[in-house]
Order: structure tokens, then sequence, then C-alpha cells
């Protein structure tokens, strides 16, 4: 029973669940992500090179007898392709994720209020008696 006891314990602790709610949102985000990049960036860049679609940039790696011409086609037949286009687009994903999260950090920690600095305590004044006895030590020192 102490095994599901310390499991219990270990699932509600704060750092558990903040971790499990960051992987659903990251995996939310990264959804959208994938949309801004595949739907809205990677067409107009590849409109702008000369209609080109990064999806179907590949180096053919072994024969296609088919004479197939999309990525998929190929993939699917099993014929081997170096798919950079891919990459590229993977890698654009990347790019804008670390950006966008590197932003959210950056305003985070903007906005957090920083603590000010503890004022350096003033140790409260020596009682009269215990001056008294120092002096008194003091003096029989000598």
């Amino acid at each position: 029973m102490s095994i599901v006891k310390e499991f219990k314990e270990f699932a509600v602790k704060g750092n558990a669940v903040d971790l499990a709610v960051g992987v659903i949102i990251g995996a939310a985000f990264a959804k959208i992500v994938d949309s801004i990049v595949g739907d809205l960036i990677m067409p107009l860049v590849g409109r702008v090179l000369g209609k080109l679609d990064f999806s179907n940039l590949f180096f053919l790696l072994g024969d296609n007898p088919d004479n197939l011409l999309t990525l998929a086609d190929l993939k699917k037949a099993g014929i081997p392709v170096f798919a950079y286009g891919n990459f590229l687009t993977i890698l654009v994903n990347f790019v804008i994720l670390a950006f966008i999260i590197f932003m959210m950090v950056k305003q985070i920690n903007r906005l957090r209020k920083e603590e000010p600095a503890p004022a350096p305590e003033v140790p409260p004044p020596t009682p009269e008696d215990v001056l008294l006895l120092r002096e008194i030590r003091d003096s029989l020192r000598k």
C-alpha cells in the first residue's frame, strides 16, 4: 500500500502537475506553429522563390521504375529518397517555435516583480547590563 501512497504524493506534487500541464500546452502550441509554418510561411517563401513547394524537395537515392514524381508516392513505393525539403520545413518550425518561446520567457521575466534586496539589519542597541559586564570583563583582563 505504501507504493500507492508514494505515487499519489508524487502525482499531486506541484512540479509533476506543472510538468504535465506544460507538456499538454506545448503539444497544442506545436500544432499551431506547424500550421503557421506549413500553411502560411512556407507557401509564401515558396512563392517568393519561384513557386517552389518545399515538401517535394528531395533527391532520389534508388531506382524509380514507375517514374513517380511526388515524395509521398515515392515513400509509399518504398523507394529511398533524401527529403531535404521536409527537413527545411521542420527546421523553420523549430526556429519559429524557439523564437516564440524565447519571447514568452523574456516577457514573463520582465513582468515578474523583482523583490527588492532586504535592507541590512541594524542590530538593536546593546543593553546596558551587557555593556557593563563587557566593561568588567575587559578590566579584569588587564
